[in-house]
């Protein structure tokens, strides 16, 4: 009995930490990412004839590539699905910032950014997600 007693209380202090540890690494990720895509935005938002593409083009790129990175160890806990959410938004604003179309961009952006809000949602631990 004593054994039991002490292994459950092992295994709920092991899921508990790893819950934490994994809950801290998805908030980092949406953060970097999310504040990245703000700042595309920011660049986007400005007059058509002053948004200079190929600084929107690498700053994309080295979003994009950071992103891959995160995403290789979020797909280890996370739903495959929402994460695939935000690689398919992404290229759609990758295509839409190739083709210099600003307002399809930053459609795709806002998107992308409420996938990642809605990933960070999903894997706070809280009584809603739990039941």
């Amino acid at each position: 009995m004593y054994k039991e007693t002490i292994f459950s209380i092992i295994i709920i202090i092991i899921v508990v930490v790893g819950n934490i540890v994994t809950q801290n690494y998805t908030n980092y990720s949406v953060k970097k990412a999310t504040s990245e895509l703000e700042k595309l935005k920011q660049e986007l938002s400005t007059e058509t004839e002053k948004i200079n593409w190929n600084e929107v083009e690498n700053k994309f790129a080295n979003m994009q590539k950071e992103w891959r990175k995160d995403f290789e160890k979020l797909a280890y806990y996370t739903e495959h699905d929402e994460l695939e959410k935000v690689d398919t938004n992404l290229t759609g604003l990758r295509s839409y910032i190739e083709t210099k179309e600003e307002i399809e961009a930053i459609n795709e952006l806002e998107k992308s950014i409420f996938i990642l809000k809605h990933i960070e949602d999903k894997t706070r631990m809280n009584l809603k997600n739990i039941f």
